[in-house]
């Protein structure tokens, strides 16, 4: 069927075939002079490492996510000769490279004799060379050039088909080529290289799965590597690439198997399971009462008990060259996540057996990082030190293995950082949620929930309270015009959960507000702290101010507000800050990306780095993570209503037009509009650790997007006119975010300073945010004491007992060891933080690598250059800054040093390093 699709194809022209320096000088007549090339700064850079010098133009075909697999297996382009001569034939060879798979090696006690018999036939991979010119006497495509790849060798993890070919005279340019595989089960190519053309092989990149005849009987289309908005597409590429697209949209039925390739929308109703307990029963969410982005369709039936719910699986399906689990050389912390929640938390739940047991003592806290754990030896020996080595210990001398956690660097740097004030209000700004503090700029502090159902909204944080606690060095009215207070406002959001999480045994939960004072040497102290419970029963409304006091019961109950803010936190930077803001809002734009941009799009190739593995990721958190009875409900104050809160954040406060980083600090009065100071912006507090970083890397992923769109759309009305790229926007705002499609803060995409906004937020989120708030989790939260994850037990002045009050002043540590998480709940997160901290071997770092489709183009290829100079120049600032004593809030005695947003890193828990992508 596609053979005849195909015989309708309008064809383009040949390309001329150049020395590759004429054609530089033709993108250079055609963009500009040659001289500006040499004014860009160049830098060393991590080149794809398919990429040939004496390659002829190159084509990209679209990358699996899984495309980067370290250096046995790089970028997903593909290469294709631009040309063969016209006036005679011309002897070409393919080599093509497939990846052996831990999959293959599965399967292969089934299907490896099949296979080896087709091999030895010499049919296992069907090459199909597709002319770029229609046949100038009929207006048909010319005829394909077929060719079957036997299999020549077998190296490592490498094997490697070949197939000659002659390209008769007046055929012209290729256009594409299709893949036939011929074994009984999919195989992973990674290139096919074409040698035998007169200016040198053709290298054609595809890293992606292609699946078996018998599975689909549909070949797989690869491009060539240049570049194309439809508009000008090549008449015989057209309509080839509308059929791709669909293919990738699918039909929307049926349910997907782990084989396709198919994107498609759907809201989140897997993460119940309703057949298994009426307790796990979970809204969907996604609709009108909760709205949501959306995720990857899958297709799974409905559950029995609940006709919305989709019943749950032991894996989760994506498109097939989005997921990463099955390739030799897979994400190192992909695999390490897994082993830790399928197999780690519950050898633990088998060793801790008491799961209300807290820590009795502190050192027993401080034993997790110097004795640790004892585990039961899992049947599969030596699994865990195989694994997760750095976690779990072999105990020589014995069968069990340790679970032994690493000391995280704020405690090996000040033991006892957690404690202070100081360092409380520090975090706020260079620690692991640096996204909730905003300026006061109301007053007095008043809730807008409904007084009918919460009580009185008036805040008990008093104007006299106030300049009390900052010593009458000023008033109030005087430190709202002096932009000198602060707040962490987790009353209104969290208030309409309290009742409903206390109703759980083993939790509770406050409305709280924390305000802090700017000092004159620019840091923070905290204030006061306000926790507030609604109204239950025929109690009213109780909320109590506790602020830094000098006597003993004054000081605990001090802590105690501490950590109960900590808590709620705690669960905001999660479910909030890094799993609604980055992980889940992105997937759309992935979705929609796949589906609307063809693999030529120069755009899709600007944004594909930036969605490696995320789609993977999400399905393994639906599974294992934010489902119900999943780490977060289990672990993180609200509990059971965890997700359906951050429902609730999506709906109150999510805007795309404020996820980019200037407009987030000038939407919670962190900085202001000034075209004078450096980035536009002055900052509210100068010494602004996380934002003085941010805005540099901000600047640097605009003027990297600017030089890119720019080259692609030096006409402004390209922008508008471009059938794919409209049709990304749009289905980004009305399917993958369809709960706010009619919201009138969505940008507008006319012009290519709308894309280069629209672009560089998008780059932002997937790299310079999610980095920010993803990995310091073990630095900052590895210590629980510094960030607990839930409080279990009321403030001892809440309608409290004789006897519990009477305990408390006694042994004030003992309450606050009994608010802390339990020992699972602390080892459980501790032990996810740990692995999501960490970077893989294989990471992709911002600006580090530079993109095949990129290197054949010298104007793209030299402002990649010059965005891989600016990061190493951050680098170095970072560094400087970093040594400046006069900075408090990110260096000191004691101080963890700021380095979150510093672009490379070294694999492991190293709290910096920029990935591209939204990777763990």
């Amino acid at each position: 069927m596609m053979n005849s699709q195909l015989q309708k194809l309008n064809h383009a022209p040949s390309f001329s075939l150049l020395p590759k320096s004429n054609i530089h000088t033709n993108y250079l007549i055609r963009h500009g002079s040659p001289s500006l090339i040499n004014t860009l700064p160049r830098h060393p850079v991590r080149q794809n490492h398919n990429n040939k010098k004496n390659s002829s133009s190159c084509v990209v075909i679209r990358a699996s996510s899984g495309d980067q697999l370290g250096s046995s297996a790089s970028a997903i382009t593909a290469t294709v000769p631009t040309t063969s001569i016209e006036n005679k034939s011309v002897s070409v060879k393919a080599v093509v490279t497939v990846q052996e798979t831990a999959g293959e090696l599965l399967s292969s006690i089934v299907t490896r004799p099949l296979d080896g018999f087709t091999d030895l036939l010499g049919k296992s991979l069907l090459l199909e060379l597709v002319s770029a010119e229609l046949d100038p006497r009929t207006g048909l495509d010319k005829d394909r050039i077929k060719g079957y790849a036997n299999k020549a060798s077998h190296k490592d993890d490498e094997v490697i088909y070949e197939s000659n070919f002659t390209i008769p005279a007046g055929f012209g340019a290729v256009g594409a080529i299709e893949v036939e595989n011929e074994h009984h089960s999919e195989i992973f190519i990674k290139t096919i290289d074409l040698q035998g053309f007169p200016n040198g092989s053709v290298n054609v990149p595809c890293n992606s799965w292609v699946h078996a005849k018998l599975d689909n009987p549909q070949k797989r289309i690869f491009f060539t590597n240049k570049s194309y908005i439809p508009s000008e597409t090549p008449s015989g590429l057209k309509r080839l690439r509308e059929l791709e697209l669909e293919n990738l949209r699918g039909n929307g039925e049926g349910e997907r198997k782990t084989s396709d390739r198919i994107y498609d929308y759907d809201t989140y109703n897997d993460l119940g399971d309703p057949d298994s307990k009426e307790e796990l029963a979970r809204p969907v969410l996604g609709s009108k009462e909760h709205p949501y982005p959306r995720r990857c369709r899958t297709g799974r039936p409905r559950t029995k008990k609940d006709p919305l719910s989709e019943t749950r699986s032991s894996s989760v399906y994506v498109p097939r060259d989005e997921a990463f689990s099955e390739i030799k050389e897979l994400t190192f912390a992909g695999k390490t996540l897994k082993s830790v929640l399928h197999a780690l938390l519950p050898s633990l739940e088998t060793a801790l057996i008491n799961p209300e047991l807290g820590f009795p003592y502190f050192t027993a806290i401080d034993s997790l990082f110097n004795e640790g754990v004892t585990l039961p030896k899992p049947k599969t020996g030596g699994f865990f030190q195989t694994i997760i080595p750095r976690l779990v210990k072999t105990i020589t001398d014995g069968g069990d293995d340790l679970l032994l956690f690493e000391t995280p660097e704020i405690i090996d740097r000040d033991k006892f950082a957690w404690f202070r004030d100081e360092e409380f209000s520090r975090q706020t700004l260079a620690g692991l949620n640096p996204y909730s503090i905003e300026l006061v700029t109301e007053w007095p502090l008043k809730s807008k929930l409904d007084p009918e159902i919460y009580g009185p909204p008036e805040s008990l944080i008093t104007t006299e309270l106030v300049e009390k606690e900052i010593k009458g060095c000023m008033t109030v009215d005087e430190a709202l015009k002096r932009k000198k207070m602060f707040i962490l406002d987790y009353h209104d959001l969290y208030m309409p959960y309290v009742n409903k999480v206390r109703e759980i045994e083993g939790t509770t939960l406050y409305g709280s507000r924390t305000l802090l004072f700017l000092t004159e040497d620019g840091t923070l102290r905290p204030v006061a702290i306000e926790l507030t419970r609604p109204p239950v029963g025929d109690k009213p409304q109780w909320k109590q101010v506790f602020t830094p006091t000098w006597d003993a019961t004054g000081c605990w109950l001090w802590r105690l507000a501490k950590a109960h803010v900590c808590a709620h936190d705690a669960g905001y930077h999660q479910l909030v800050i890094h799993w609604l803001r980055t992980h889940c809002a992105t997937e759309p734009y992935i979705i929609a990306a796949n589906r609307q941009l063809s693999a030529m799009h120069p755009i899709y190739r600007l944004l594909h780095p930036h969605f490696r593995y995320t789609m993977e990721i999400n399905a393994l958190a639906r599974e294992s993570l934010i489902n119900a009875g999943g780490i977060i409900e289990g672990c993180f104050s609200p509990e059971k209503y965890s997700i359906e809160l951050s429902s609730a954040a999506y709906d109150q406060l999510w805007r795309f037009d404020m996820e980019a980083l200037p407009a987030d600090l000038i939407r919670r009065g962190m900085a202001v509009e000034d075209p004078t100071a450096e980035h536009g912006l002055k900052l509210t507090i100068e010494d602004y650790p996380f934002a003085n970083d941010g805005l540099i890397l901000w600047d640097a992923i605009k003027e990297w997007v600017g030089d890119y769109v720019n080259h692609y759309y030096p006409d402004p009305t390209l922008v508008e006119s471009d059938t794919e790229l409209q049709g990304w926007w749009t289905e980004v705002r009305t399917k993958g975010h369809a709960d706010k499609k009619d919201e009138p803060w969505w940008p507008v995409l006319k012009t290519p300073e709308n894309l280069i906004h629209i672009l560089t937020t998008i780059i932002w989120v997937t790299a310079g945010h999610h980095a920010a708030v993803n990995f310091g989790q073990y630095m900052y939260a590895g210590y629980f004491p510094n960030k607990p994850t839930i409080a279990r037990t009321n403030m001892p002045t809440e309608d409290p007992s004789e006897e519990f009050f009477e305990n408390f002043l006694k042994k004030p540590e003992m309450a606050l060891l009994m608010c802390f998480p339990s020992q699972i709940q602390a080892t459980k997160v501790m032990a996810v933080l740990d692995v999501l901290s960490n970077h893989s071997p294989d990471e992709e770092y911002l600006g580090e690598k530079l993109e095949s489709s990129w290197a054949e183009n010298p104007v793209i290829n030299a402002a990649f250059e010059r965005f891989n100079g600016n990061l190493k120049r951050l680098e170095g600032i970072i560094d400087e800054r970093n040594t400046n004593l006069k900075l408090k809030n990110r260096v000191g005695a004691g101080v963890v040093p700021y380095e979150l947003l510093k672009p490379f890193s070294a694999p492991g828990v190293t709290g910096m390093g920029v990935p591209n992508s939204i990777s763990i």
